[in-house]
């Protein structure tokens, strides 16, 4: 489990609170990690500052620079592990397919997936509150190229490589359409969830049947799109 999704939080008291057990040093970087999450998620990069974070975490502001050299820092390292999991899970779930139409599937579903599993790391690419900062778009921006690239290899087309890397941008173009509409059409949800899940001290999953069934209806919508689309398309 990665630390955009697991939360040392066994030991973790409320917001406001400071910690009475130490923990590791792996697990306090998880644990800020979260807390970050969540904050920029709900309130934007510009607004949220590592006093929030050490705050909302229970520490102090210099055990939190301790473990990250900056905001920026920070919020860089968030996108990349970001990254990563979101390549790996589209990857991982292609996988499996049978046939170029159930790869399409699979692969929206494995997207679709992570994105109800963690709506705070869809909110920190795709929310509305990006931060303005070239450095930052430009980070943003390559999470978007690199899972572009991810996608390339699975179109299974005879085109050349300008224009199959052309479409899979225009399949994660789709996908982040899609997403956008449904973080927008649940946000606070999410929020709410999270606050009471650290209030209990629970690690903030929400893997639901409920939640696993609106994965794979996303997925299967935007399939029948694209796999229309893509099963006609030819070398131009």
């Amino acid at each position: 489990m990665t630390a955009m999704t697991s939360a040392a939080t066994s030991d973790r008291p409320g917001p406001g609170a400071r910690s009475s057990r130490r923990l590791t040093a792996d697990a306090r970087r998880r644990q800020l990690f979260d807390v970050a999450l969540m904050l920029f998620a709900e309130h934007g990069y510009s607004a949220t500052t590592m006093d929030d974070i050490a705050e909302a975490a229970g520490v102090t502001k210099p055990l939190v620079y301790q473990h990250f050299d900056s905001k920026r820092a920070l919020y860089l390292e968030l996108l990349d592990v970001f990254s990563y999991e979101m390549i790996d899970r589209i990857v991982q779930a292609t996988a499996a397919a049978e046939g170029p139409r159930q790869q399409v599937e699979f692969g929206f579903a494995g997207y679709f997936e992570l994105m109800v599993d963690n709506e705070n790391a869809f909110r920190l690419l795709y929310g509305r509150d990006a931060p303005d900062d070239p450095e930052l778009g430009a980070a943003l921006h390559r999470v978007e190229e690199a899972i572009a690239e991810a996608i390339d290899p699975l179109i299974a087309a005879d085109l050349d490589p300008e224009h199959r890397l052309l479409l899979a941008h225009a399949v994660v173009g789709m996908a982040e359409g899609a997403s956008r509409h449904w973080l927008d059409s649940h946000r606070g949800i999410s929020i709410i969830s999270d606050v009471q899940a650290v209030s209990n001290n629970s690690d903030g999953e929400t893997d639901t049947p409920d939640r696993k069934s609106e994965a794979a209806r996303l997925a299967a919508q935007l399939a029948d799109f694209a796999w229309a689309g893509l099963r006609q398309v030819h070398r131009i």
